[in-house]
């Protein structure tokens, strides 16, 4: 079992408060992960479920049992730092056995759980190097050996691929995804990376000053972010988010208009808006088409094109300064320093009321 749940949890430094009220509840077996900018508090919420730090109010349950004042080493879980925290005087065979030796495990269950670990992360043929001696990929594969050989309840991971360079990080993101399959284990994963977030959670929780701002599947997120701070962290590159009034609402939409000419009419629950409001309309990139002039399209300037092979980001200006950015499913796209018209299709345009909150669309689910 590795169900964690978390109610009211406070954590003040002094008069700093950098977690307020965070209720969680994080099932068996799942892979959630912790995202948001630094110092939202995420890597801070990790280390008091693994019991390295106390929390100032509120309470922490493993599969039901209160573990609020219970130590670290008590909790039954394997926290894989950004650091590795190898150490450099021992093998990587003397790091996997280290924490299992200090609990007099047997000798051959250690042995037993080392060679298995070591198949698992193909980590092997380095039982008998020192971490000195590995890439900062090995290294990683064995800092996450040491935690799989517990056997823990849970694993945290803390930022564990930030040290390592953009191919590797692509490749052991994999490796762990697929440890996280074969194990079936619950995993509390800490980035500030949404790309790593959407590729590896069941679930994302987006974390802003201390704060919960919207917990879902990836998908979940990215189609419907609960707010605008939701809807421009999630998603790469970063949703489009422009300035809009409303024309006139009814019951089922909203006709709005915005820089550059844009007009749309947008299908939302418009009873919660009225004409006059000042609204924010959002559009992902990749949601962008090129069009004609005329037929409701958006004029702009393109200021960079960037070539990406498959695809094109142009990265353009509209009317009153405001910046759009478009990418297109084509090569060749010769538009630097020329104006262009793009098409922003209405079913895929979001908008936010005046508080930054997401008006509810009447769009069917993707």
């Amino acid at each position: 079992m590795g169900r964690i749940a978390l109610t009211g949890i406070d954590r003040a430094y002094g008069k700093a408060k950098v977690l307020h009220d965070i209720d969680l509840d994080i099932g068996d077996g799942e892979m959630v992960v912790l995202v948001g900018p630094s110092g939202c508090g995420k890597s801070t919420l990790l280390r008091l479920i693994a019991g390295l730090d106390q929390p100032t109010g509120g309470r922490i349950e493993i599969d039901g049992k209160d573990v609020t004042q219970v130590s670290a080493a008590q909790r039954g879980l394997a926290m894989v730092f950004q650091s590795y925290a190898l150490y450099p005087h021992m093998s990587v065979r003397q790091n996997l056995a280290f924490g299992l030796e200090n609990i007099r495990m047997p000798k051959a269950e250690i042995d037993q759980r080392i060679a298995e670990a070591a198949r698992m992360l193909e980590i092997a043929p380095y039982l008998d190097r020192r971490p000195g001696q590995l890439s900062g990929g090995q290294k990683q594969r064995v800092a996450i050996g040491r935690a799989v050989v517990r056997n823990p309840t849970a694993f945290l991971l803390d930022e564990p691929l930030s040290n390592l360079d953009a191919e590797l990080r692509i490749s052991t993101r994999a490796e762990i995804a697929a440890l996280h399959k074969r194990l079936a284990t619950t995993m509390i994963y800490v980035t500030h990376d949404q790309v790593e977030a959407m590729t590896l959670a069941d679930r994302i929780v987006v974390m802003r000053a201390g704060r919960i701002e919207q917990v879902g599947r990836p998908l979940d997120l990215y189609n419907a972010p609960a707010n605008l701070f939701v809807a421009g962290f999630i998603g790469a590159p970063r949703m489009n988010l422009l300035p809009v009034k409303v024309r006139a609402a009814g019951k089922d939409q909203a006709t709005v208009d915005g820089p550059g000419g844009l007009a749309a009419t947008v299908a939302v629950d418009g009873s919660s808006l009225k004409a006059g409001d000042p609204v924010t309309l959002g559009i992902r990139p990749h949601d962008i088409e090129l069009s004609e002039a005329g037929k409701g399209s958006l004029e702009a300037q393109v200021m960079l094109a960037e070539a990406l092979g498959p695809e094109t980001v142009l990265h353009a200006t509209v009317a009153g300064g405001e910046r759009i950015v478009a990418v297109l499913k084509r090569q060749g796209v010769e538009t630097q320093g020329r104006p262009i018209h793009l098409r922003l299709p209405t079913e895929r345009m979001h908008l936010f009321d005046a508080a930054g909150l997401r008006v509810p669309s009447r769009q069917a689910a993707r």
